[in-house]
């Protein structure tokens, strides 16, 4: 059958529902195109949603084997990676049940199937059911999102050779796993396995950990590493990966060979543009399979956006939402939406990470007068109580007119944290200004006090010459 929208959404991720949510509040005509039997995306089925569960259940084993109070009631136990797996789906099927309610409510269409551009304004889906169907638009919106960039030379056929998708399928809990790669997945996986007991050899191909953080920030996950199981290998990129009957050869280019029961690859991603018939409209994607737009989330051609992992930077499930939103209020009303700039950096590791505005190496290099002001989670009674004293808030601002140019933050909640100094860099003008910490009350006690603490701490550093 063939039939006509307002808009198109390719993809039910973050970017394909913010966008297709958006669309039809202001009154389009909206259906959306899954390639997967159930709404959600990568984000929900394979990426942010298991991985975020999965460590959640893991600092809960951690708590309970690690606090003297359970101890009373019993010894340490031992959690396989199936069990802790199965409360992660738990959460997938709720996340899905919402979701699903989310496009019935607004009466989005959803076609679940492969969708394929006949020509810039007409989709093929070649639905799930057998079935085909057209669906012409106005307006089109990509957001397909990413996968596990694959290397031709290593074979994930091999049982023991996962990726960030396939590792969601470990029927079992290996002793030793190499994690080749340490990006925020990697980092992530590293922290989650080696909660669970498992030895990690975390490869990566810098010199140091996640380098665009703050260099103090990324000391502090690598000393907690060195402490939790994981061996950080700097420096090492692979010769080839050899896969064995029980296990993993990793050889790496500097000679060095290391065995485990497994290896997950988490270097880099690939955007899920093949298969959508971009040659048919005359748009390519770069070599990552991403699609180029522009500030509004167009690409080259006029009437086809693009959000999400499809379109690169940052790659967040966060930014991707306000993405599609973006796009869908452009279509809306030319120049109505806002280009995602102000983005936190959020890392799930174990204590995890969370960042806004310029580092410290950032603005020594601009020469910018900055100052520092730190609370250190050891002393804070909200992270004594929850017995997570692991961690540390930095505030940078201007020494002159106290501005809050930066937010860093490694421990319990950082993710969380870091909002409200977003919040405040975001004022505008004198309203910026670190005086806000100290002169509004903090519920007490809580970890957002850290932040009155670190203002303290920041301006008793101040001089006057």
């Amino acid at each position: 059958m063939i039939y006509n929208f307002d808009v198109v959404v390719l993809g039910s991720g973050p970017a394909g529902e913010g966008a297709a949510i958006n669309a039809c509040k202001a009154g389009k005509k909206v259906a959306v195109v899954e390639n997967r039997g159930v709404v959600g995306g990568g984000c929900t089925h394979l990426g942010t949603i298991p991985s975020k569960a999965l460590r959640h259940s893991v600092m809960q084993i951690m708590d309970f084997n690690t606090n003297p109070m359970f101890r009373a009631i019993g010894e340490p136990r031992w959690f396989s990676f199936p069990d802790v797996l199965k409360n992660a789906q738990k959460i997938i099927d709720r996340q899905v049940n919402s979701r699903t309610g989310y496009y019935a409510r607004n009466r989005i269409a959803v076609f679940f199937g492969q969708g394929r551009f006949v020509d810039d304004h007409t989709v093929e889906v070649s639905c799930n059911s057998g079935t085909v169907e057209r669906l012409i638009a106005k307006e089109i919106i990509i957001a397909t999102g990413s996968r596990p960039y694959r290397p031709a030379d290593v074979d994930f056929n091999h049982p023991r050779i996962y990726d960030s998708d396939t590792i969601l399928k470990l029927n079992h809990t290996p002793r030793r796993l190499i994690i080749y790669g340490a990006g925020v997945i990697g980092c992530e996986y590293a922290s989650i396995f080696s909660g669970l007991g498992v030895l990690v050899d975390l490869i990566d191909n810098r010199d140091r950990l996640l380098s665009y953080l703050d260099e103090e920030i990324s000391d502090s996950l690598s000393y907690h590493f060195s402490n939790s199981n994981v061996m950080i290998r700097h420096n090492e990129e692979y010769e080839k990966i050899e896969g064995i009957e029980h296990g993993v050869i990793l050889h790496l280019k500097s000679g060095k060979k290391i065995k485990a029961d497994a290896l997950l690859w988490s270097n880099g991603r690939t955007g899920n543009t093949d298969g959508l018939g971009l040659e048919n409209i005359g748009l390519k994607a770069n070599s990552r399979g991403q699609i180029h737009v522009d500030e509004n989330y167009r690409s080259e051609i006029p009437h086809i956006y693009g959000a999400g992992d499809v379109i690169g930077w940052p790659s967040l499930a966060s930014a991707a939402y306000d993405q599609g939103r973006s796009a869908a209020s452009n279509i809306a009303e030319e120049g109505s939406g806002r280009y995602v700039d102000d983005v936190p950096t959020g890392i799930y590791t174990i204590p995890e990470i969370s960042c806004v505005g310029k580092t410290e190496q950032e603005l020594t290099k601009d020469k910018v007068p900055y100052e520092v002001g730190k609370a250190f989670f050891k002393s804070m009674a909200r992270a004594q109580i929850a017995n997570q004293t692991a961690g540390v808030l930095k505030v940078l601002f201007h020494r002159d007119t106290l501005e809050i140019l930066g937010v860093h933050c490694f421990g319990y909640q950082a993710s969380e944290i870091v909002h409200i100094g977003q919040a405040i860099m975001n004022q505008p003008g004198e309203q910026n200004n670190l005086r806000y910490f100290i002169n509004n009350t903090f519920n007490y006690p809580t970890m957002a006090e850290a932040y009155r603490v670190a203002a303290f701490d920041g301006l008793n550093r101040l001089f006057k010459i």
